[in-house]
């Protein structure tokens, strides 16, 4: 068997960096688009309506499923004091979901700020804000929070705790299945072992700050309530609480699965590969014994491992996107599989790594297992992904349209990719099996050139025997030169093994397809975690039809401008109007009015007023009242506009005490 290279080298090194910034900086550009699933899909009041009566309550419905708190929805007056009095109301029926909080009574007119927050079905976070009026619009001191539920440096964490969790729970899975279905001897091999400890303190550790993060992520954001025991219990009781507490729970048992299979089971190979050496009938009888303990062993560890990993697949699938939307007792249980499928792929690609660099020993029959269970795992991927697909894109406009489909479209690009590097992989393990089958023609061949050979080994025999007399002579002569010889020995050994590793191009070929393979598939993963806190492509095609408006990819709001000329009939009465309104958005805005006279120069008059109508909802005129900043130029910085639409603007210019016209305008609010 040919040696392997013991270390990684210079090239391993810099395309393992090379992945590692690759990854880093998709998972930063991917951390923007990841949204939750439910969305406010309408309110009473209504975002940006002026009533004249104040309601009894508000009143907030929901896409889909959710989980609040008493104190998810704020209603704050003009002064950002809280009005909403009593519990929240579930007044949810049949498929429509909506609660209601209820207001203080006797409310003066202004305008309320509605601030909300819930945890979504698919267990992301999910705020938000709206306004309405009584009476008429006023100005508001009100605060929402800057930031939106999950995110922040809580949501950065919280989001790479749930990637380093796929990994470890890839490594812990995959490296297992590794060992037991295609190489039985890696169980006692360290470089293994400790694989698959890592990958179960990995996911351990990282399911615990997922559950110790789950308080800040879904609440308040701020990182020290993590240890708030108050709110640890009330995750314990949501859904994704649980299925956190019942992972740890599994992780004990695949803690003792790993003490077997690296203790007793290793033992048990040891020893039945001990026995198989030896040739006599009675040894013949024992091996036949140990032979049959370590495959009823194997039996054993294969089927509780495989429940096991079921079981910790089993806590996502519960809890995040294939536990809402349609079919979902069909689509948990392919979720579970397509798990499995990529952590037998994946898992056992790093394990396949990891002894082809680190193990001097690895048998051509793991490699070539491996690569079948790799084939077998593609396969269900391929199948549980195209019905995950279609379940969760819906239609073929929203595989461009929304920002799960585009994410959707690079992982499948990505995968392509692997799949290359993975029929590179297979050509190269074909080639290791062709040169098994070729041994014995090689040998006669060296039969056949034995003078070659016989004086080949007779130089090496020369050398050695020379190499050792010197080293003897130089031992009783000079220490210094027996040290020296020694150094020299070693370089010499280790140049031969590196000439022996060069020799074997079909398993260098092998070490780097594999490699190829490994640094895609974190790159894969990292598209994966996006795409499991992103929006299906399905449910946001259901916000458009309701809101009649893309709620993925809102319009910006942008800035109006217009240019009026003006005349009042008086002396001086001619000029130039101009106005900006910014961001021109429902909301708070800032205006500013500059009159010009027909010179250009600013040109000072005793008053300007502007108001504001939206007739098809026959709201207004809203009167603003701009200040005079400097001769010409006026401006008004709490301009609230209560909801978008097209508005039409009445400015009155005078420049006299009788003589005053006024400019008639539609502008686009939002």
């Amino acid at each position: 068997m040919t040696a392997i290279a013991p270390r990684f080298g210079p090239q391993l090194i810099r395309l393992l960096l090379v992945t590692a910034v690759l990854t880093v900086g998709l998972l930063g550009a991917l951390a923007g688009t990841a949204s939750a699933h439910a969305a406010l899909t309408g309110s009473d009041p209504k975002d940006g309506a002026v009533v004249d009566v104040a309601p009894r309550e508000v009143t907030l419905t929901f896409s889909e499923q959710i989980a609040m708190g008493d104190d998810s929805i704020r209603v704050l007056d003009p002064s950002s004091k809280r009005v909403d009095v009593a519990k929240m109301q579930d007044l949810s029926q049949g498929g429509t979901v909506r609660y209601a909080v209820g207001l203080k009574p006797g409310l003066p007119d202004g305008t309320y700020t509605v601030a909300w927050q819930a945890v979504s079905a698919d267990s992301h976070p999910v705020s938000g804000a709206f306004t309405f009026s009584v009476g008429a619009p006023s100005a508001t001191t009100a605060t929402v929070p800057d930031q939106e539920a999950g995110g922040g440096l809580v949501g950065t964490l919280y989001d790479a705790a749930r990637y380093i969790s796929y990994a470890g729970f890839i490594l812990l899975v995959g490296g297992a299945a590794f060992v037991l279905a295609c190489w039985q001897r890696g169980a006692s091999v360290r470089p293994l072992q400790r694989l698959v400890v890592g990958g179960w303190v990995t996911l351990t550790a990282a399911t615990l700050v997922l559950l110790l993060l789950r308080t800040p992520y879904t609440g308040s954001g701020k990182l020290g309530d993590m240890f708030d025991l108050g709110g640890l219990s009330d995750v314990l009781d949501t859904k994704t609480g649980a299925a956190l507490v019942s992972r740890l729970l599994l992780l004990g048992a695949a803690a003792l699965f790993i003490a077997v299979l690296f203790g007793a089971y290793a033992k048990r190979v040891t020893e039945a590969e001990s026995e198989a050496e030896a040739e006599s009938e009675q040894d013949g009888e024992g091996n036949a014994e140990a032979g049959k303990a370590k495959a009823d062993l194997a039996f054993g560890l294969s089927l509780g491992g495989t429940v096991v990993a079921a079981g910790i697949a089993g806590t996502w699938a519960l809890s995040e996107h294939a536990s809402t939307g349609i079919q979902t007792g069909l689509a948990m249980p392919l979720d579970v599989l397509h798990l499995l499928a990529v952590a037998a792929w994946l898992g056992g690609l790093v394990s396949l790594l990891v002894a082809l660099y680190r193990v001097p020993d690895l048998e051509r029959a793991a490699v070539r297992r491996f690569s079948r269970i790799a084939f077998t795992s593609v396969v269900v991927l391929a199948v549980t992904g195209v019905y995950q697909s279609w379940r969760q894109v819906g239609s073929w406009d929203a595989w461009t349209d929304t920002s799960y489909g585009q994410l959707l479209l690079v992982k499948i690009g990505l995968i392509a990719v692997l799949l290359g590097a993975a029929w590179f992989s297979r050509r190269w393990t074909g080639l290791l099996g062709e040169d098994a089958k070729t041994a014995e023609a090689g040998a006669e061949a060296d039969a056949e050139a034995g003078v070659k050979v016989g004086v080949k080994a007779g130089v090496d025999v020369a050398e050695e025997t020379a190499e050792e007399d010197v080293a003897e002579a130089g031992t009783a002569a000079d220490p210094e030169r027996a040290a020296q010889l020694a150094r020299q020995r070693t370089a010499l050994a280790t140049a031969r093994k590196k000439r022996d590793r060069d020799a074997d191009t079909e398993r260098s070929g092998l070490r780097r397809s594999v490699l190829i393979e490994a640094c895609v598939a974190l790159v894969v993963l990292a598209v994966t975690t996006a795409l499991t806190g992103t929006e299906p492509g399905r449910t946001q095609e259901k916000e458009v039809s309701r809101t009649g408006t893309e709620a993925a990819a809102p319009a910006p709001a942008r800035p109006v401008s217009l240019t009026e000329p003006f005349d009042t009939g008086g002396t001086k009465g001619k000029g130039t109007l101009r106005l900006t309104i910014d961001p021109a958005s429902p909301g708070t805005n800032l205006m500013h009015v500059w009159i010009d006279g027909p010179d250009g120069k600013p040109m000072d008059v005793p008053e300007v007023k502007v108001a504001y109508t939206l007739k098809s909802q026959q709201i207004g005129p809203l009167p603003v009242v701009p200040e005079r900043l400097a001769a010409g130029h006026w401006s008004a910085g709490n301009v609230q506009i209560p909801m978008p639409g097209d508005w039409h603007l009445q400015v009155t210019v005078r420049t006299s005490d009788i003589d005053q016209t006024t400019i008639e305008k539609n502008v686009k609010i939002g």
